[in-house]
């Protein structure tokens, strides 16, 4: 029985990009999980794990998760039997430090990258998206001027990754405005032109790149 072809991927764009709701189409469409930090994070606490209580007791103190656990925790999900042949990570890495670390533990087990899937939406898009959303959720908290302080972080911390993903070749630019079926398509045809496609071939075995993380 054929499977689909997977692939190890990343999907970065700011808040309001659709990222999420992109990355679940994909990461179904390779037969991959989806592998989300906030995921991550409940997932360990909510298991009781000696990572989880970590977790839970920095959160609970008020403060940041750290590059190094947060990387921690990602290494230890993608240690796990369902990513063997292929995930697709949202919202992580987040910065440069954890770029570094992904590239490191990927090629501690021999492999790679194959895309970054970077959704690009302009600013005053994704605040309307935003402000849409908060209205629909009833979130009155969620005014222009938050939703703009955190684009701006996403600009200051994030973004930057791009570039380096833009050097090794590895970025997917896509244009994240339009429909949901419009966006979509648009990834898996930029995938294609790559050779990723989540069709199983004749023996079910999946296809890597091997491009440099």
């Amino acid at each position: 029985m054929t499977r689909p072809n997977s692939a190890r991927l990343l999907i970065v764009g700011p808040q309001g990009s659709g990222k999420g709701t992109q990355g679940v189409l994909v990461a179904e469409a390779f037969g991959a999980p989806q592998i989300a930090t906030g995921d991550i994070f409940r997932a360990n606490i909510t298991g009781g794990t000696e990572l989880g209580k970590r977790v839970q007791a920095i959160i609970e103190a008020g403060d940041l998760v750290s590059d190094e656990l947060t990387c921690e925790l990602v290494r230890d999900r993608l240690a796990q039997p369902d990513a063997a042949h292929g995930f697709l990570l949202d919202g992580f890495p987040r910065n440069l430090a954890q770029v570094d670390d992904l590239a490191e533990f990927l090629d501690s087990r021999g492999e790679a990258l194959d895309a970054v899937i970077e959704l690009r939406v302009p600013q005053d898009e994704s605040i309307a998206r935003l402000r849409q959303r908060a209205i629909d959720q009833g979130r009155t908290d969620d005014t222009e001027e938050v939703i703009a302080n955190r684009l701006a972080i996403y600009e200051r911390e994030t973004a930057p990754i791009l570039d380096v993903y833009r050097e090794r070749g590895l970025a997917l630019q896509i244009d994240g405005v339009g429909t949901l079926d419009e966006v979509t398509d648009r990834i898996f045809a930029s995938l294609a032109r790559r050779g990723l496609t989540p069709d199983a071939d004749e023996n079910g075995d999946n296809g890597d790149n091997g491009a440099a993380a």
